[in-house]
Order: C-alpha cells, then structure tokens, then sequence
C-alpha cells in the first residue's frame, strides 16, 4: 500500500475522536484497513465518549504521549519556539498556509503534509526517537492509538542504532528543560 494513504489514514485517526473523525471511519477502513484494523475494531468498541475521554487521558495528560513532535527534542524552552518558526517555514516553502488554531508539530498535520509532500518523508525521520518514544509509551498503556503510531513507524526505513539511544535517553531523562542564568 502506499505510504501517503496510510499517512493521510493516520493524520485522521490521531485527530481528536469529534463527530468528523466517526464520519470518515468507513472511508478510512476501505483505504487502509489493513493497515489499522485492531485499531478501528478497538475505537468501533469504545464508542464515541469512552474514546474522547481515552483520547484525552493519553494524549493530553501523559508527557510521554504527547502529539507535539518538538516536545520531544525541545522541551518546554525557548529553542522550541524556533523550531515551530523553522516547520511554518519548511511547509511555507512546499506552498502549505496553517490553519490559524494549528502548530505545525502536531504529528497529524505532519502526517498529513507527508501525504502530500515528497519532503515529507524526511520530516518524519527528523523526528523518529519521538516518534518511537511515542509508541512505547502508548504500547505500554495498551493504547489502541499504538496501532496507529506504529503503522507510521512501519512505513519508515528501520530505527538506526542512534535513533534508538537518542529515543532511549530521552525516555530515561525527559525533554530538554530551560535554564536561566545557569540553574535549572
């Protein structure tokens, strides 16, 4: 199957589980069932309100859960700040406008740019030890948005040894933290 359909099936299903998200399930499940089949039989089970509160539990109270990709390699610091500045541009670049409400490292609209743009791809790379950390965490929480998460890894050229201990110390010591005049 291609990439930018299980892309495109994976920026929707990671979106917050509103009434647009039950409405394209069908045509999620015809273009890339295979893909994320334990998935929508698990959400078909949990139904519209125990997904939402599920969905908020995980991915808006858990550090290691979160959906915005810089947090992984920038924490809460300033530098994130000028990593948002630097994905608004690259996508500016490839001739993509943000919605106003949207940050550009909120991993479906990455996804979603990775449909669409062959840079795509390399983006989603750049971010591989959070991407992985991610699965990790969700896998241990048995989190059906695990299956999700790791039909994105999938479509990825294999973890690298580096990827793997930079995705390993971050599990261990967190995001970066902001330090002033020295002290953390």
């Amino acid at each position: 199957m291609n990439r930018a359909v299980i892309w495109q099936a994976a920026a929707h299903l990671l979106a917050y589980p509103d009434e647009r998200f039950w409405r394209r399930l069908p045509l999620i499940r015809e273009a890339a069932e295979p893909h994320f089949g334990t998935f929508l039989s698990q959400v078909s089970e949990l139904g519209p309100g125990e997904l939402a509160a599920h969905y908020v539990e995980t991915f808006d109270l858990h550090r290691r859960c979160c959906l915005y990709l810089t947090y992984y390699t920038d924490g809460d610091t300033r530098r994130r700040g000028r990593s948002l500045a630097a994905l608004k541009q690259r996508y500016r670049a490839a001739g993509w406008e943000l919605m106003d409400d949207e940050l550009p490292d909120f991993l479906p609209v990455m996804l979603e740019f990775a449909a669409h743009d062959h840079s795509g791809a390399a983006l989603l790379m750049e971010h591989r030890p959070g991407l992985e950390l991610l699965l990790t965490a969700l896998t241990d929480r048995d989190s059906p948005y695990a299956y999700v998460i790791g039909a994105v890894c999938a479509t990825l050229p294999p973890i690298t040894a580096a990827e793997r201990l930079q995705a390993t110390r971050l599990a261990q010591g967190g995001p970066p933290a902001e330090t002033v005049g020295g002290y953390l």
